[in-house]
């Protein structure tokens, strides 16, 4: 591959792309436009006098002509815009046959925009020419697409929309666009309208719609804004033809978004957008599989809620960092299936099948900063009930009550901590909901009563298929569903059937408003028997063991669009129900991605009603917004070294994601763990901010109470050093609630100026300060972890002070510490060992711990304090009982701020050295 090298502004000579000025212009003052921004060496400059001596008069003319744009483009000031690549030769056509473009091939790799992005198709150089592309195939690739440079890729002056005008409004402007000549996707929509929303200072807002008719818009609350923005620090440039739109920093001048790179595609089941980047890394884009820092090496990322491959979650949002350590944020408010193309140019390209473009830029300009103007759109995270973060136990497989009940005792007769037990789906009935076997399970009432005398949880799981099989009269769910209506129905308007672990189900329509109200009635119903205290929510995508319905799906254009994201299974219904099916708000197709969201909104709404405290809902199916209403697990993993190590990239990923009540299974879903695998992952898993251990039927036991007398107490003291550290964590999660700040945060989130924490997904910070360097291999009694510039403190080493003695701080409050440069350090790791180290300048709020968070928060507190080099440390905790709801919108609770200061001071007796503690109350 030809390798591209990011110029100098005094390498890169541009060609003018005279942009309009946003305040300058009206519909009558619209000015024409050349985007070409060329890469590739300029030619070399004529003689005047040879020219004219050879080509005579005519030549003279034409010289002079390129003479004077020539000075004037010298003339212009630089341009900050990215780079693009020079336009092809115009080609010609020979009896309607397309001709190549010799400069084709000139057109940098990085900067080819894939013209023919169709999955599983081998593209020929007919088939690229039916498109009017490039074609220039790679002699050692062997195919395009997916993963690969493209073969057949877009020239720079592709027809798109040209803006025709352009006005101004009260909140921004609104812009007309047009397009003459149609695309190779069908039912072109050939007029739009845009509309630039500056609704805040840091945040922009665009939308572009079919003024002509209604299109599907994701219906979920985000702000609408009455004034406009007094003092943006974003300026936007308007491109007339092709259109492009280009956002700029203003402190910097750094390009934040430029469409002009590759063409608008706006087709009623096809919409396409691309955008330069200002560096490599990109974050966000769940829900996969993958690093933290996303590959930009032609890498695409299909959203679509599915088992496996695409997984369960749809956040089409993403953080990227910027060269000077400023940071942004881009989110495409659509829920339509879509792939989002990454390319090395840096490069991103937005495709989807349905909807709007409606789209927000946050301008930050730091990490933390563009998560929490994310969040003021989309909704802050719930604060949790106290018991949430604790550890917590399930399998599928106990298969008795009885059983599960051993599992507990046996936890607690080894003084192992904790909150809430879990039961999979092997306590219903026949698998069906609302129902507990009353043989195998006959104690599941007994059992939670037990839990509750010991200030213990129990939590069942839910899957929303509903049994259409049971007799008339026998199951009240599906009776009553149907006399309600609230079931999904397929095109024909019949209830739609599909298959998941009871046999033949209907599915709960979550978008209709009175669902929510049977869902409500069915969960009161069985908490009368089985007082639960959360709900695990799973399999709701939802999955189908059907692709489609029990009779198929019909062969329609909502079926088989044009376009296929690059799906699991290669088509739309796979696993899941037909996308042609009906549901109150719109079809399938449209709402699909937001089935865990709206059951997880249902599921919160009711549990709130039913015990009148902080519902506690963890949801495998995510959307944004999420965080409003339920927790998230990162779903079927292995019990394999990789999936330890991969739920750390998962865990920092949901959190910028607005989801912080978030963990991987500990120890491993599928497969059987070993004894060495389980007490790494439960070190680590300490350190989730949701810590289940969970596994599969018929594996081998993976309690801690099943291994050796040594992993058992490593175990036991890694889930004591969580329980301990409790009154930080919640903390952290009062932040988050508030201000929509990180619990498990990003390295660069707090040393955004130091570029080697950028990639840095094996290692994670609890807030600000505390770092935790997990073993993540085999066999290893050490583990390299990097330190940014600082002091930090071994925190198993630094001192403690009771609150209850604040007056008698000892003179000594450093511990074990090092002052890192920036660097990579080799640490000790002994199997019973996590290492957890204190920034500089903290003072973290702990607790003696117990076997319950409850019994635990009535113990004495602690404060840890790591004083900087200059002697100073701060920090904060946020206290109330623990389950009431809004106790920060209703002023119950209490918030302290802690500062130390190390005084020296000089007496008749010397120097002395003392300290300042000062206690804020709010």
């Amino acid at each position: 591959m030809v390798s591209y090298k990011r110029l100098t502004p005094e390498e890169v000579h541009f060609a003018g792309a005279a942009l309009l000025d946003p305040d300058e212009t009206t519909d009558t003052d619209l000015k024409e436009v050349n985007p070409e921004l060329p890469l590739l060496p300029q030619s070399r400059r004529c003689s005047i006098t040879v020219a004219l001596l050879t080509l005579g008069g005519l030549i003279v003319v034409l010289f002079g002509i390129w003479l004077l744009g020539t000075i004037f483009w010298l003339h212009k000031p630089p341009s900050t815009e990215p780079h693009r690549p020079p336009p092809p030769a115009v080609a010609k056509s020979l009896n309607g046959t397309w001709l190549q473009p010799e400069s084709c091939s000139q057109i940098p790799e990085a900067w080819r925009f894939d013209c023919y992005p169709e999955r599983g198709a081998v593209v020929t150089e007919e088939m690229c020419n039916a498109r009017n592309c490039c074609f220039v195939q790679r002699s050692q690739a062997k195919t395009s697409g997916r993963n690969g440079m493209p073969w057949c890729f877009y020239t720079p002056d592709y027809p798109s929309y040209e803006l025709v005008s352009i006005t101004d409004t009260e909140m921004g402007k609104v812009g007309k666009l047009l397009r003459n000549k149609k695309t190779y996707y069908p039912k072109d929509i050939d007029a739009l309208q845009m509309e630039v929303l500056y609704e805040e200072d840091n945040r922009l807002r665009v939308k572009i719609t079919d003024p002509a008719e209604k299109r599907y818009e994701v219906p979920i609350d985000v702000p609408v804004v009455q004034k406009k923005a007094s003092n943006p620090s974003y300026t936007i440039d308007f491109i007339k033809e092709p259109f492009g739109l280009i956002v700029k920093r203003t402190q910097t001048g750094t390009v934040l978004l430029n469409t002009s790179i590759a063409p608008l595609f706006y087709a009623d089941q096809f919409l396409q957008m691309s955008t330069s980047l200002p560096s490599r890394f990109i974050y966000g884009l769940g829900e996969h599989r993958s690093n933290f820092l996303h590959d930009i090496q032609w890498n695409t990322l299909t959203m679509w809620a599915r088992d496996l491959t695409n997984l369960y979650g749809v956040h089409p949002f993403y953080l990227s960092m910027e060269s000077d350590g400023m940071a942004h944020g881009f989110f495409m408010l659509n829920s339509n299936a879509m792939d989002v193309a990454l390319q090395p140019a840096p490069a991103l390209t937005w495709r989807m099948i349905g909807g709007i473009l409606d789209f927000y830029i946050f301008l930050g300009p730091d990490p933390s900063s563009v998560i929490a103007q994310y969040l003021d759109v989309v909704g802050k995270p719930a604060m949790p009930i106290f018991w949430a973060l604790g550890y917590h136990l399930c399998r599928w497989g106990y298969k008795s009550s009885d059983k599960t009940w051993n599992v507990v005792k046996e936890m607690r007769n080894y003084g192992i901590p904790q909150d809430v037990q879990w039961n999979d789906i092997d306590y219903m009935d026949h698998a069906l909901d609302f129902t507990y076997d009353t043989v195998n399970f006959s104690s599941l009432p007994d059992l939670v009563k037990d839990l509750h005398r010991h200030d213990q949880h129990y939590v069942m799981m839910l899957d929303p298929g509903i049994s259409n099989s049971q007799l008339p009269g026998s199951y009240w769910p599906f009776d009553e569903g149907m006399k309600r209506g609230i079931f999904i129905n397929d095109s024909n308007g019949d209830v739609l059937i599909g298959k998941v672990w009871p046999g033949l189900t209907a599915f709960p329509d979550f978008s209709n408003p009175d669902t929510h109200e049977w869902w409500y009635q069915n969960l009161k119903r069985f908490h009368e028997k089985v007082p639960f205290d959360g709900v695990w929510i799973d399999m709701n995508e939802p999955s189908n063991f059907f692709d489609g319905s029990l009779n198929g799906c019909p062969d329609n254009e909502l079926e088989n669009p044009p376009y296929t994201p690059g799906i699991l299974g290669g088509t739309l219904k796979a696993k899941t129900v037909c996308a042609s099916a009906r549901q109150k708000i719109s079809t399938h197709y449209n709402i699909h991605s937001l089935y865990g969201l709206m059951e997880a909104k249902s599921t919160e709404s009711a549990l709130r009603k039913i015990t009148n405290k902080r519902p506690f809902v963890i949801s495998r199916s995510t959307f944004p917004s999420q965080g409003k209403y339920s927790g998230h697990w990162l779903g079927d993993n292995r019990s394999q070294w990789k999936d330890l190590a991969t739920s750390i990239p998962g865990m920092l990923t949901f959190n910028i994601l607005g989801i912080p009540l978030i963990g991987a299974d500990i120890c491993g879903f599928g497969g059987s763990t070993t004894e060495e695998l389980c007490v790494r992952w439960t070190q680590l898993g300490a350190f989730y901010p949701f810590s289940r251990n969970h596994n599969s039927i018929d594996e081998q036991d993976q309690e801690p109470t099943a291994f050796s007398p040594a992993a058992r107490t490593a175990m036991k003291e890694a889930i004591l050093l969580r329980y301990s550290l409790f009154p930080h964590l919640y903390t952290l999660f009062y932040h988050a609630h508030i201000s929509g700040h990180t619990v498990a945060t990003p390295l660069l989130f707090q040393f955004p100026n130091d570029e080697k924490t950028y990639g840095i997904d094996k290692q994670f910070l609890w807030g600000k300060n505390l770092l935790v360097t997990p073993v993540l291999e085999a066999g290893r009694d050490y583990v390299v972890g990097y330190f940014p510039k600082g002091l930090w403190y071994d925190f198993h080493t630094v001192s403690q002070t009771s609150l209850e003695t604040l007056l008698e701080i000892p003179n000594s409050l450093s511990g074990d510490s090092l002052i890192s440069s920036g660097e990579e350090i080799n640490l000790q790791a002994p199997k019973d060992k996590i290492n957890l180290h204190l920034g500089e300048g903290s003072v973290v709020p702990t607790q003696r711990p117990n076997t319950t968070l409850w019994v635990s928060s009535g113990q004495p507190l602690h404060l840890i304090v790591s004083l900087s080099e200059d002697g100073l440390a701060k920090g904060d905790l946020f206290w109330d009982d623990g389950e009431t709801l809004d106790t920060y919108e209703k002023d119950q609770y209490a918030y302290i701020y802690f500062t130390v200061e190390q005084v020296l001071t000089v007496t008749d007796l010397g120097l002395n050295l003392s300290h300042n503690f000062t206690i804020s109350w709010m």
